[in-house]
């Protein structure tokens, strides 16, 4: 029977660690923290879950960190899960079922809950957690593992609120600026930096980095579509508004399947429109198609996506197209089939 280690690095994470390990703790033969400089009762909270806490010192460099504290694990595989994220399913037997079954890199899903113009939303995303003792990490932000195993994804749900109850661009967005120094080709860290930016509103410089992903992506990159769709709102928010319709119409066969695209193109239709009522009125029937679209898809987790953008938040988004078009008939069902998935905003529009 193969053993498993969850194994984190922290700081000042008393808020939120219990909730941590009260999630892991019976899935686990063995907990390593290894501690970057808290100055709270993060290494007091671990103790108490029998943890092994080790200290580090902090070196602007997270995969060096996280590499340290692998070399701490005495298991067969190792669980990798930050303070601010807890699993949410009952997922034991599927995680034994996995480490017992020959080696690969497990993907578990993650929830993250962040704010949009209309309150709490949630993106979901895939990402590699579990894997063989041995297997190192690569990267001084955004850190990503390095192994030629393939990849699974698992039934394993993680919630993650870290960036919702709190902003980290501070701290994300220098160590962001080393990485495009050493090498200003790679497409990731532009489109990770950009992110950092659009937290913080600064759609300027998140649009100039996007556009430089966009620029260096192959379309191989399993974050590609999410660069697309990210750039498409970054030319949204700066008004860059013509480019928008190349865009779409360059990517629209490669994002065919992608509710994230057809919604974010839903959204540019209608600023081009009221930008320019008279040049683009005739692109009017797109908003619809694009929603409709959406809703053919549905939620599906062949993307990092958005929750919502193949359910709810179209639905509700089609309503309110409905709603201004005149079509109170239709308008009303929309809001009433996202009332029903209990989004508030078609709530309180009925």
């Amino acid at each position: 029977m193969k053993t498993l280690s969850l194994v984190m690095i922290a700081r000042n994470e008393a808020e939120t660690l219990a909730r941590c390990l009260d999630s892991v703790y019976s899935l686990v033969d063995e907990i390593i923290l290894v501690d970057t400089g808290s100055t709270d009762n993060t290494k007091e909270i671990a103790r108490s879950y029998h943890a092994k806490v080790f200290d580090y010192t902090w070196n602007q460099h997270f995969a060096e960190a996280r590499n340290y504290a692998l070399e701490q694990s005495t298991s067969d595989w190792n669980l990798i899960l930050d303070a601010d994220e807890y699993i949410s399913n009952e997922c034991g037997e599927t995680i034994r079922q996995f480490i017992n079954g020959g080696n690969a890199i497990g993907r578990i899903k993650r929830i993250d809950k962040f704010m949009d113009k209309n309150g709490e939303a949630y993106a979901q995303c895939y990402i590699s957690r579990i894997f063989p003792k041995g297997i190192v990490y690569e990267g001084r932000i955004h850190e990503q593992v390095q192994s030629n195993l393939s990849r699974k994804k698992l039934s394993v749900e993680v919630q993650h609120d870290g960036y919702y109850m709190k902003v980290k661009s501070d701290r994300n967005i220098p160590l962001l600026k080393l990485e495009l120094e050493a090498d200003p080709s790679d497409p990731y860290y532009h489109y990770q930096i950009a992110k950092e930016y659009k937290a913080i509103e600064n759609h300027n410089l998140a649009y100039v980095h996007l556009q430089k992903a966009y620029q260096l992506i192959t379309r191989k990159e399993i974050y590609a579509p999410n660069v697309i769709v990210n750039f498409l709102y970054a030319i949204i928010a700066v008004g860059k508004l013509e480019e928008g319709l190349g865009l779409i119409e360059r990517e629209r066969e490669f994002l065919h399947d992608f509710a994230d695209f057809h919604f974010a193109s839903g959204v540019y239709y209608l600023d081009l429109i009221l930008g320019n009522t008279e040049k683009y009125i005739g692109l009017l029937p797109l908003i619809e198609q694009a929603y409709l679209q959406c809703l053919e898809i549905g939620e599906t987790d062949r993307y990092d996506s958005v929750i919502g953008t193949g359910s709810y938040a179209s639905l509700h988004n089609l309503g309110v197209f409905y709603e201004v078009t005149g079509n109170e008939t239709k308008s009303r069902i929309c809001y009433q089939k996202a009332a029903a998935l209990n989004y508030q905003p078609s709530i309180q529009r009925l």
